[in-house]
C-alpha cells in the first residue's frame, strides 16, 4: 500500500481521509508534528532566557546563537519531527527525545555546545508541554478557528441585513405565529454567535514552569537567591505570549482548557440549532439551494437537492462537542500532584477543533447555496390570516372592548381564517374608525413589529 492511500483512504480518521483537505490549516497546529515544533519553541526560549538571567555559569548568548537557536523553530520541519521520533525510539520519552535532538544541533558551535546542559535547565516535561499545549491552542484560536467563526458571522450579517424586511411566518411550538422577518431571525442567531465567539476569545490562555510539583525546588537548589517565580513570568508573558499561574502541582490545571473548550462548545451548539432551523426552512421551501453542475442529490430519485450541507454540519458539530465536552470534563482532574490521563486526552485537541471546523466549514458552503424563496414566504404568510388574532384583541384590551382573547380565542382556535372572515369580525367592533381602518389594513406580511429594525441594527 502506497504512503499517498495510506494517508487517505485508509486513514482511520475522516479527519485525515475523505475531509483531510477542509481541515488542513490545523494539521501544522495540533498534530504531533505540531506539539514537537512548539516543544522546541518552549525548549530555545527557556535557554535564552536563562542566558540572560545574570548567572556568571552562563554568559548572555550572541545574536548569532541566538538566530541560531530562533532559525531552528521557525525552520522547523517534518524531517526534524521525524529525527525527534527516531531518538524518542531510544528514550521512549517524548520531552527527552526534543532535549536530546535540541543538543545535538549545537555541535560544530562551541558556544552553544559548552551551554548544552542549560537545555530543559530544572524543567520538568510538563514545563515543556503545558506551555506548548498553550502555544497550540493559541495559534489554532488566532489562526484558524476564530477567523473560521468570523467568516460565519459576517455571511449571517449580510444575510440578516439584505433580508432584513423580507416577511416570513414564525412558527412557535411548530403552529403559526406573529410574523417575524427572515433577516430577524437571522440577526437572532449573529447576536448568539458573536456573543459567544466573544468567550472564546477572551480566555486567558495560562502556563506554568515552576518544575516537578510546582514550587521550583530544582530551581532553588541551584540558584537559591534567584527570584525564580518572577523569571518564569517573564518567560510565559513576555516570550512566550500565555498568561502566567503561579499555583499549579506538576501540571498546570487544564481549567482554562475546560473554558476554552467549553466556549467553542456553546458556538458548536448555536450553530447546531440554527442548522437545525435551516433544513426546516428548506423542507418549508422558505429557502431554495443553488444547484452544483455533476451533484448527485439521490442516488434514485433525480429532483433531489437535500440540504446535506447543514445535515453534515449538524453531524460534526455533535462529534466535536462530545470530545470538547470529554475534554472539559476530564482536563482538570488529576491524582494527587500528578497522573497521566491528561497526556493521552491531550492528543486528540486536534480531533475535537477538527470536527468543529468541518462543520463550520459545512454550514459555510451551506450558507453560500441558499437562495430565499420570497413567493413561498408570501403565500405561507397569506395562508395563515389567524395570526392577527393578536393585534386585533391587543387594539380591543387598549379600548376596553369585553373579552378580547376570549372572543379572538373563539373565533380563530383550530379554524380556517380567511381574509374575509378576519375583516368581517373587525368591522363588527366598536373600536375609533381610524383603528378600525388600521386594522383592516393589515395584513400578515404587514404584521413584524420591529424585525427589519432589529435586523438591519445587527
Amino acid at each position: 500500500m502506497t504512503s499517498s492511500a495510506f494517508s487517505s483512504i485508509s486513514a482511520l480518521s475522516p479527519l485525515d481521509g475523505r475531509y483531510a483537505s477542509r481541515v488542513a490549516a490545523l494539521r501544522p497546529l495540533l498534530s504531533e508534528f505540531g506539539l514537537m515544533h512548539r516543544r522546541v519553541q518552549v525548549e530555545v526560549e527557556w535557554f535564552i532566557a536563562l542566558s540572560d538571567a545574570g548567572f556568571a555559569e552562563f554568559k548572555p548568548l550572541s545574536e548569532a546563537a541566538r538566530g541560531l537557536l530562533r532559525g531552528l523553530v521557525t525552520r522547523f520541519s517534518e524531517a526534524d519531527a521525524q529525527a525527534i521520533k527516531d531518538i524518542e525510539k531510544t528514550t521512549n520519552h517524548d520531552v527527552k527525545a526534543v532535549e536530546y535532538w535540541l543538543k545535538s544541533r549545537f555541535e560544530g558551535n562551541a558556544e552553544l555546545k559548552a551551554a548544552g546542559e542549560f537545555v530543559h535547565f530544572a524543567c520538568t516535561s510538563e514545563d515543556i508541554n503545558n506551555t506548548s499545549h498553550g502555544l497550540m491552542l493559541k495559534a489554532a484560536r488566532e489562526q484558524v478557528m476564530l477567523p473560521t467563526l468570523d467568516r460565519i458571522v459576517d455571511k449571517l450579517s449580510g444575510m440578516a441585513h439584505a433580508l432584513a424586511a423580507v416577511p416570513m411566518l414564525s412558527r412557535t411550538h411548530g403552529q403559526t405565529a406573529s410574523p417575524s422577518t427572515v433577516g430577524k431571525e437571522i440577526a437572532n442567531v449573529v447576536a448568539r454567535l458573536a456573543h459567544a465567539r466573544a468567550r472564546i476569545a477572551d480566555v486567558k490562555l495560562l502556563a506554568k514552569m515552576n518544575g516537578a510539583v510546582g514550587n521550583y525546588n530544582a530551581h532553588l537548589s541551584a540558584w537559591p537567591e534567584h527570584d525564580w517565580e518572577t523569571f518564569s513570568r517573564r518567560v510565559i508573558e513576555q516570550q512566550l505570549g500565555l498568561t502566567f499561574n503561579p499555583y499549579t502541582i506538576q501540571i498546570e490545571p487544564h481549567d482554562y482548557m475546560a473554558e476554552l473548550f467549553d466556549a467553542f462548545t456553546r458556538a458548536n451548539t448555536i450553530l447546531i440549532d440554527w442548522s437545525r432551523d435551516v433544513w426546516g426552512y428548506i423542507s418549508l421551501g422558505y429557502f431554495k439551494q443553488r444547484t452544483v453542475a455533476g451533484e448527485i442529490g439521490s442516488s434514485t430519485m433525480p429532483h433531489k437537492v437535500n440540504p446535506i450541507d447543514f445535515e453534515n454540519a449538524e453531524g460534526n458539530f455533535g462529534l466535536a462537542n462530545a470530545l470538547l465536552s470529554h475534554l472539559s470534563q476530564k482536563l482538570p482532574i488529576s491524582r494527587w500532584q500528578r497522573d497521566l490521563t491528561d497526556s493521552t486526552v491531550l492528543r486528540n485537541m486536534g480531533v475535537a477543533l477538527g470536527y468543529a471546523l468541518l462543520g463550520y466549514e459545512s454550514l459555510l458552503k451551506g450558507l453560500d447555496k441558499l437562495e430565499v424563496n420570497e413567493a413561498a414566504l408570501a403565500a405561507d404568510l397569506d395562508s395563515a390570516w389567524e395570526v392577527l388574532a393578536e393585534p386585533i384583541q391587543t387594539v380591543m384590551r387598549r379600548y376596553a372592548l369585553p373579552n378580547p382573547y376570549e372572543r379572538l380565542k373563539e373565533l380563530t382556535r383550530g379554524k380556517a381564517i380567511t381574509r374575509e372572515s378576519i375583516q368581517a369580525f373587525i368591522q363588527t367592533l366598536e373600536l375609533p374608525e381610524a383603528e378600525k381602518q388600521r386594522l383592516l389594513a393589515m395584513s400578515p406580511g404587514d404584521y413584524t413589529g420591529k424585525a427589519a429594525e432589529l435586523a438591519r441594527r445587527v
